[in-house]
């Protein structure tokens, strides 16, 4: 049975979803034109819905529950040609870029149970990026009681994975400092067509999530 409250795991995805090339900066207008048009729209709808397909197999998949689910879609203008310092913002007219926070919940009694669950749908499928690999196997092992901690004997505890296109971040398990809990999300206005911010369902929030 999948639990419905305690530990609280927050899965960031991010995804570059479109450019518009050139070599120099471009108004606001020019800028809400370009991101707005149907071709940039399409890459980002299509980026969106990859992103929230992972999102929706760590749910099936694995021993977390679904608890909310936070959509940022930005676009951000070039800049002008830099001859010195460069950054490659000179590069393009528009960036698009989009994140998606997923918040689950899971049973801080079984959280060896829970990692190796992750691990474990890691192996057969390559959206969940993480594995039984050396990192996974010491993190399990710490959750096990059968191994030390995998960042080092005086170290915090482990809240934090990494991989390519995003990270799994949560509620450390022997150190209840509040400050290392999952935080809630900052809120951003929504500015059609540069930026989007999407809370579902919107009267969600961490702290309801980890009760």
């Amino acid at each position: 049975m999948r639990a419905k409250s305690g530990r609280l795991f927050a899965l960031l995805l991010c995804a570059v979803t479109a450019c518009a090339h050139g070599n120099r900066a471009v108004s606001p207008k020019e800028a809400r034109a370009l991101a707005g048009s149907s071709q940039t729209v399409e890459v980002r709808q299509k980026a969106e819905k990859r992103l929230r397909k992972m999102v929706r197999k760590y749910a099936d998949r694995t021993p977390l529950t679904l608890g909310m689910v936070v959509v940022r879609d930005n676009c951000q203008t070039g800049k002008t040609k830099q001859p010195f310092f460069q950054d490659g913002s000179d590069t393009y007219k528009i960036k698009c870029w989009m994140t998606v926070t997923a918040y689950y919940g899971a049973d801080p009694r079984h959280m060896d149970d829970v990692v190796d669950g992750i691990l474990t749908a890691g192996a057969s499928d390559p959206d969940i990026p993480f594995t039984h690999d050396e990192t996974g196997s010491k993190l399990l092992a710490y959750y096990r009681n059968n191994g030390p901690n995998p960042n080092g004997p005086k170290a915090l505890d482990p809240s934090e994975v990494f991989a390519w296109g995003g990270s799994l971040t949560w509620d450390p398990v022997h150190d209840h400092g509040p400050k290392r809990l999952v935080e809630e999300p900052y809120a951003a206005r929504n500015d059609p067509s540069v930026q989007r911010f999407l809370p579902e369902p919107e009267s969600a929030t961490v702290a309801g999530i980890r009760k």
